[in-house]
């Protein structure tokens, strides 16, 4: 998934990226890096964040 489509998907993804140290909000590559490119590059794991993501969204 873009980085971009998830920070559209709930208001605090944007915190959830800053806290895991990508300040993506502000990235050009947003549009077009996935949350798992944006993580190999800021040396983050990206099931973590993956993870920070889904429990922003409500259970279905």
């Amino acid at each position: 998934m873009p980085i971009i489509v998830a920070l559209g998907l709930h208001p605090d993804a944007r915190a959830v990226f800053e806290k895991h140290g990508m300040g993506c909000s502000t990235c050009i590559g947003a549009s077009t890096e996935s949350i798992e490119a944006g993580a190999i590059m800021h040396c983050v794991k990206a099931d973590e964040i993956v993870a920070a993501l889904n429990r922003l969204l409500p259970d279905l």
